[in-house]
């Protein structure tokens, strides 16, 4: 196998590397790496020695790239078939990228706050963060038209950032009803075959999930 991905099926930045893995159909083996393993850390450190994933060892081209943005530009320039997850149109790529940082650091960001206060019992005051997720929401809303990608005419890099921050933060903080194109997007994204396949593949390990009774019955 060529490509290796070190991961771990409950991290939404693992979600967000897999999904583009599947839209561009690329065989791929997977490592899962557990962190409470001495053996797992090891492994992964050994390749990325902040030891976070995903990571991707690309044995082929003896390459180990790291950081899920990156990753997925990687994959999208070497491995890539018709379909491309960055537009080659410099402003189309230009947004699309923009709006992968925005789900990355604006809606990712506080949502692992969130959770890393109810995993650690930091009983911490999280009203800013939630309200984040709302100013998110918003913005988002502002952002997406009917029936529409959230930043290119086609699925893409931006895309694969969307799914995973959407699923685990509205199990934080719902989408409001002043935000329906924000709901209807997430649909389109769940019914999407890449984030289907990633949601069915995590429903075994979510019930460690802190926020494990939030999460929809159809997703469980």
């Amino acid at each position: 196998m060529s490509l290796t991905l070190y991961y771990h099926p409950l991290s939404s930045f693992c979600h967000k590397a897999l999904i583009a893995l599947y839209e561009l159909d690329m065989e791929h083996e997977k490592r899962l790496i557990d962190l409470s393993s001495e053996t797992d850390r090891a492994a992964l450190e050994a390749l990325w020695p902040l030891i976070k994933f995903p990571v991707i060892r690309d044995h082929a081209r003896q390459r180990t790239v790291a950081e899920s943005s990156v990753i997925i530009e990687y994959l999208d320039h070497f491995h890539a078939g018709q379909q491309r997850l960055i537009p080659e149109h410099w402003d189309t790529a230009l947004q699309v990228r923009l709006w992968d940082r925005f789900f990355d650091l604006h809606v990712q960001g506080p949502m692992q706050q969130i959770v890393a206060d109810r995993l650690f019992a930091s009983h911490g005051d999280l009203s800013k963060q939630r309200a984040a997720l709302l100013t998110a929401y918003n913005m988002l809303q502002r952002q997406l038209v009917e029936d529409s990608w959230v930043a290119s005419p086609d699925f893409s890099l931006a895309d694969c950032a969307a799914a995973p921050a959407l699923f685990y933060a509205s199990t934080l903080v719902a989408f409001p009803e002043n935000c329906p194109r924000v709901s209807a997007y997430f649909e389109r994204l769940c019914q999407r075959p890449s984030v289907r396949q990633v949601i069915e593949e995590a429903k075994p390990w979510f019930a460690y999930y802190p926020f494990a009774e939030a999460i929809p019955g159809r997703f469980r």
